[in-house]
């Protein structure tokens, strides 16, 4: 047998799956809409491929001469079959993947590459410790951060019923079924697909930001509740076996959730305080709700008779502290215990505020005042099952919970705030014509502006005043930080962790934010901060220009400290969509690349910690690409166990939306960080003939990006005639404006909606446009050695 005929009989499972789906969707599609509809869908599918297949002249203009003759009416059956049919193979091939993993894993081959075991293997080989790796973990920081960028077109209607073909063609791929069974999988699944066709494909009404919100939750329930503990458990398993099966403290929590949806105040006038307040109470009520499922089965599986095991005296106090009097669990000690945490966490979301338990709880109980106190009772619970010979039970659902417990807390996630720097620019020139009539900050220099704004941190002083009449903007700003101290104050510190700056090009721009964190307590006079500052640095000229304005920042004492406060890490965003709308795909990467290689230089200097936030997307014009990939071509230096980067629009739910796969996505991303960190070789910098070769090559393909899009007369008419742009900005699909100003222009265009645009036309001009000129005028300048050095 040949590898190709190997190959080929792996896919057979995937070309059976995509010929049910299909076959299914045309049964429906002949049964709803009728049988010329059918026929002509599978006429054009036909063409189509003989046009693909062979390059087929005559087959092109049949294709065209029946598309352009189709009614409205017709247009739409033909659009919604094609598009129903290539979710419906993304379907397949999502599951053949999940198929392949398992087929490998059950033959016993070695971990496969961005697996962690794979990575735990390698370290081992390496001569890597189990100390080490532990210390690694330590003080590693690994957070996929979900934003609501609006590239997801598909509603949560369709992807439920998707979610359920994806569970019945699993079940159906099950060797052990009878006829019947296969029968009725397969009528279950034709019932689905029947739904999902007279199911709107798009939104009928606008999405607001708690949409979003909404939307992103769904996630928590598909992957992240659940795979989260799990991939720390497996981690932590594999560490023991290295340490010859010794049992191994819990890790630190090196792998958390991130979210902007609710606190993503760029450009976006509908995230409000009433809207971080109302998101923040629904992160709390989904990780309660979770707790709450979790504390009802784990008393399912822990029924242990008080006759027959061990009760060591914790666990009796435990079980004593709770009000369950019922004679059936009078012997249960587990069990009360059980209940008792119960009702404390059914009092605890009743103290914040948040919904009722979806069971009542057998009686009253004293509120948990922080999660801490409720995993000193799991611990309770953990080290009474180990200490009387039933470890195994300890480690599965209540090892998950309490895992969960330390990463969510009550909070669930870390919310980012960001907004741009203009914004805080002129609230904090507001701020200081109140206080100090006569102040003009916009007209002092930017070393004015840095002397004044120095002395304001160390300044005892509010420059909040008493009954002043704030514009509609600062009134915005001042509450929405307000409502931050509210949510840390209500379910934990890590509720918002960050601030970031968008559009950040000075050094003002990030004292700026720490004068308006300090008005409302979350900087201190001392020099202590309680979120992160983080700077966004998004356009070409930012980024050339981010190593000289952090150097000047962290020379500043007062800023210093408030770095020094957060453990000596200062985390720094680099803009991916932005920077490449600006300058183009190659300028864009290599200024990011520079920008990086600076930093970390500078940091080195300073002494300082750096976190990079990879602000990418899912498209190669937006920084897109596999993310093992992406994280091990970081310059040396870069990673050093910490990652942040965003997971944007259609990427979550194509990594997310399976646990299977989604938990495959978060190992890698974990995997990805070790390897970058612990097993790459800092490889000496390039040649100086690279440097200066890519340098030249920047150039030339920066002037002829700017050139077409921003000095090319008609360019921007012609971008929004041949785009999809104007029905891009009426789809329902995110509650953010697509134009950060009410114009045409395409320097005001978000950069979301320019790479749609010119995907959704196939040009992909994001991804390609200045590369050609680039390389044509290096082989033009250097005839004899050109290509040669490229080819390096």
């Amino acid at each position: 047998m040949t590898d190709k005929t190997t190959a080929t009989d792996k896919d057979a499972p995937l070309r059976d799956d995509i010929r049910l789906l299909g076959r299914l969707l045309g049964d429906t599609v002949r049964r709803q809409n009728g049988v010329t509809a059918f026929e002509t869908v599978e006429m054009i599918r036909q063409i189509s491929l003989s046009y693909h297949r062979h390059d087929d002249e005559p087959a092109r203009r049949d294709l065209k001469r029946i598309l352009t003759g189709l009614d409205p009416v017709q247009a739409v059956d033909v659009i919604r079959a094609f598009s129903l049919f290539s979710h419906l193979a993304n379907i397949a091939e999502d599951l053949h993947h999940i198929r392949r993993t398992r087929s490998h894993d059950m033959a016993g081959d070695l971990p496969r590459r961005g697996a962690m075991a794979n990575e735990l293997m390698r370290a081992t080989e390496a001569g890597v410790s189990a100390d080490k790796l532990r210390a690694f973990f330590a003080q590693a920081h690994v957070v996929p951060v979900l934003t609501a960028h609006p590239t997801e077109v598909r509603r949560k209607s369709t992807m439920h019923h998707e979610l359920i073909i994806t569970a019945l063609l699993a079940r159906r791929g099950q060797a052990d079924l009878t006829p019947f069974e296969r029968s009725e999988i397969d009528s279950q699944i034709g019932r689905t697909v029947l739904a999902l066709w007279q199911t709107g494909m798009l939104r009928n009404s606008p999405l607001d930001v708690l949409d979003e919100v909404s939307n992103g939750l769904s996630y928590y329930d598909y992957t992240f509740l659940e795979q989260l503990p799990k991939i720390y458990r497996a981690i932590e398993d594999s560490l023991g076996e290295q340490l010859d099966d010794r049992p191994v403290e819990p890790l630190a929590p090196f792998l958390r959730i991130g979210s902007w949806i609710g606190g993503d105040r760029d450009g976006n006038p509908f995230v409000t305080a009433s809207v971080l307040h109302q998101t923040v109470r629904r992160h709390g009520n989904k990780i309660f709700s979770f707790y709450f499922e979790q504390l009802h089965r784990l008393g399912g599986e822990l029924s242990m008779s008080g006759y027959l095991v061990t009760v060591p005296g914790a666990l009796a106090a435990l079980a004593d502290r709770s009000p369950d009097q019922s004679p059936h669990r009078a012997s249960e000690p587990y069990r009360r215990a059980i209940s008792g945490m119960y009702a404390r966490l059914a009092a605890s979301a009743e103290k914040l505020g948040l919904g009722e338990p979806p069971r009542h709880p057998v009686g009253e109980a004293d509120p948990y005042d922080t999660p801490s106190e409720m995993a000193a009772d799991l611990r309770v619970l953990h080290d009474a099952l180990v200490k009387t010979g039933l470890a195994d039970l300890a480690n599965g659902r209540l090892r998950d919970l309490r895992r969960a417990l330390e990463c969510f807390g009550w909070h669930l996630t870390s919310l980012d705030l960001r907004q741009n720097s203009d914004v805080h620019e002129r609230v904090i020139a507001e701020l200081f014509e109140a206080v100090d009539p006569g102040t003009d900050f916009g007209a002092l220099s930017e070393d004015q502006r840095i002397t004044l704004l120095v002395a304001e941190l160390g300044s005892n002083r509010s420059l909040l005043r008493s009954g002043w009449t704030y514009s509609d903007e600062a009134r915005s700003e001042l509450d929405i930080l307000a409502a931050a101290v509210e949510a840390r104050a209500t379910l934990g510190n890590r509720a918002v962790t960050t601030s970031i700056i968008s559009n950040t090009r000075s050094v003002c721009h990030m004292l700026e934010l720490a004068v308006l964190l300090k008005q409302v307590g979350l900087v201190s006079p001392d020099g202590r901060a309680s979120l992160f500052i983080v700077p966004l640095f998004e356009t070409i000229a930012d980024l050339r220009n981010c190593v000289d304005i952090m150097d000047r920042v962290l020379a500043i004492p007062e800023y210093r400290a408030l770095v020094d406060s957060l453990g000596g890490i200062q985390e720094i965003m680099l803009g991916y969509s932005d920077s490449n709308k600006d300058g183009g795909f190659v300028t864009s990467g290599w200024e990011l690349y520079k920008a990086q290689t600076g930093l970390i230089d500078l940091f080195a200097r300073h002494g300082i910690r750096l976190r990079l936030f990879h602000g990418r997307g899912g498209t190669v014009g937006r920084g897109g690409g596999p993310s093992y990939d992406a994280i091990l071509a970081q310059p040396a230096g870069a990673v050093q166990g910490q990652l942040r980067l965003t997971e944007q629009g259609e990427i979550i739910s194509s990594k997310y939306s399976n646990g299977t796969l989604g938990r495959r996505n978060l190992e890698i991303l974990v995997a990805a960080t070790l390897e970058a960190t612990l097993l790459q070789k800092d490889d000496p910098a390039p040649p100086p003939q690279y440097l200066a070769a890519m340098d030249q090559l920047s150039a030339t393909a920066y002037d002829a990006y700017r050139d077409l899009v921003y000095e090319t007369d008609g360019f921007e008419d012609y971008f929004w005639a041949s785009t999809v742009i104007n029905e891009i900005a009426t789809l329902n699909i995110g509650s953010r404006p697509p134009s950060r100003k009410k114009t045409r222009k395409i320097e005001d265009l978000r950069a979301i909606p320019w790479v749609f645009s010119w995907s959704q036309c196939r040009l992909m001009l994001p991804g390609w446009y200045g590369f050609g000129s680039a390389v044509e005028k290096w082989r033009s300048d250097n005839p004899q050695t050109g290509m040669a050095l490229l080819q390096e």
